[in-house]
């Protein structure tokens, strides 16, 4: 230990005999001066101040200027003091605090490192920590700012690659969550809430939540408290192109080819039997699902249109057209439209589908006309009613009714057969839960004149009505209806 000044600081002793021991004993006071609770205006200024305030301390930064501080080495402590500088000796492990950058230095093997840098290895047993704010007694850990990243300690570096946060609370009625805010209301919340099983939860005010989801620990099953698929559908009445939207995982179709039409009731002269035209055949329905992968290219769609009535005296009513789905001209999906009724009074069958459907009636000279069909194929539409014919003796026979469409669901009502025209086939009732129309009704026959014409079918595959058998103009068949196509993506 030197006899002449303190170890650490290097404050100056006072000799025995000295004269002028207030000299000594104000240089000592003047070291203690700068380095207790030592604040430096800058580290960054090069420029030597022309006029700074007594006791002002600064860090030279490398080629610093001026009279007093020019050659001399970056880092050094310098102190105005009475128009002069003084070099501070500054020790390692003083503490500076930095006033223009607001920055805690630490002096160690004779340079300036932050505080926050490779001097503090650990901080142990903290209370609260603050970053940009202040921690509380209910939040011991508070930080604000706008970004933060955490990265896993690579192999090269000692660790092993791997990041893993783990989170404990006291036992199963505990909760251990994450909570999201918005302007600190709570919106979201995900964690082990109340027990011990993975719960998702949601507010619209921070009052009221909602249940979304929960996964048992023990079976891993995922249980939705409000239902967690998506399905939108798409209906196509005409052609086109659709493709699936980027949420499905499986897409759901459903063709329906187009109706028949119904056929013409036949002309004769009075004392011959004539038959009304028969009932048109309903469209064909078909259904498939696929995993989205398979149509990404997406679908090329041809809705089939409706068959036209006969108009001529026995014409047959025509077929209704295919509904056709493709994949870069490959059919994957068709549904085959219905026959139109045909010659001599025969209904038209119906088009083939997942099953055949719903046939058309047929005309008779001995009795009212046949209605269409409705439960050969119960969800698909309604077969056309026929036409009523005329005996022999010249008895006049009413038109037959449309089927119903869809007996198994939502019923689509068919048109009512008459003596005179026929009733157009009804919608069901339900039309975004069943596609299937009602058949028309047939047109009745007359014995001195013309007969009655038979009535398009209800939407979406019905058949056509036959039209009535008559002296002198035929009972027209009414037309089928058109096609549909109903795309449902599910997600």
């Amino acid at each position: 230990m030197s006899d002449d000044a303190s170890a650490r600081l290097g404050l100056p002793y006072l000799a025995a005999g000295q004269l002028q021991k207030h000299v000594t004993l104000n240089e000592a006071l003047t070291r203690l001066d700068a380095l207790t609770q030592t604040a430096v205006v800058s580290r960054t200024r090069a420029a030597q101040p022309a006029t700074p305030a007594d006791g002002a301390l600064y860090i030279l930064p490398a080629s610093a200027t001026g009279a007093s501080w020019a050659g001399r080495p970056a880092g050094s402590l310098m102190r105005a003091e009475a128009g002069g500088w003084l070099e501070v000796e500054a020790p390692d492990g003083l503490l500076a605090v930095v006033l223009d950058s607001q920055e805690v230095l630490v002096r160690r093997a004779g340079t300036w490192a932050p505080l926050a840098g490779e001097p503090v290895a650990a901080l142990q047993n903290l209370t609260r920590l603050g970053v940009n704010t202040e921690a509380d007694a209910a939040n011991v850990v508070a930080a604000r700012l706008n970004k933060a990243l955490w990265t896993a300690l690579e192999s090269e570096s000692g660790g092993d690659g791997d990041l893993r946060f783990t989170f404990n609370k006291q036992g199963a009625p505990d909760v251990l969550s994450l909570l999201f805010q918005s302007g600190w209301g709570g919106r979201a919340e995900l964690g082990l809430i109340g027990d011990d099983d993975l719960r998702l939860k949601v507010s619209a005010d921070g009052g009221s939540w909602r249940d979304v989801f929960a996964v048992d620990r023990v079976s891993g099953r995922m249980g939705f408290m409000r239902g967690a698929t998506r399905r939108e559908t798409t209906v196509m009445t005409g052609n086109g192109v659709w493709t699936p939207p980027l949420w499905a995982r499986w897409i759901e179709a459903v063709a329906v080819g187009g109706g028949g039409g119904g056929g013409a009731g036949v002309v004769g002269a009075s004392g011959a039997a004539r038959p009304g035209g028969g009932g048109g055949g309903a469209g064909g329905a078909v259904t498939a699902l696929w995993p989205t992968e398979a149509v990404v290219a997406g679908l090329t769609v041809v809705v089939g249109g409706g068959g036209a009535g006969g108009t001529v005296s026995g014409a047959s009513g025509a077929a209704g057209l295919d509904s056709v789905l493709t994949i870069g001209g490959v059919t994957i999906l068709r549904a085959e439209g219905g026959r139109g009724g045909a010659t001599s009074g025969l209904g038209g069958v119906g088009g083939v589908g997942a099953a055949r459907a719903n046939g058309g009636g047929s005309s008779s000279t001995g009795a009212n006309a046949g209605g269409g069909q409705a439960t050969d194929c119960s969800c698909g539409s309604g077969g056309g009613g026929a036409g009523g014919g005329v005996s022999a003796a010249n008895v006049a026979f009413s038109g037959g009714n449309g089927g119903d469409g869809a007996v198994a669901l939502a019923r689509a009502m068919g048109g009512a057969g008459r003596a005179t025209s026929g009733l157009p086939g009804q919608v069901s009732p339900a039309p975004v839960l069943s596609w299937a129309g009602g058949g028309g009704g047939g047109g009745g026959g007359n014995a001195s004149g013309g007969g009655g014409d038979g009535a398009a079918g209800g939407l979406f595959g019905a058949g056509g009505g036959g039209g009535g058998a008559a002296t002198s103009t035929p009972g027209a068949g009414g037309a089928g209806a058109a096609g549909v196509v109903w795309l449902t993506a599910i997600g």
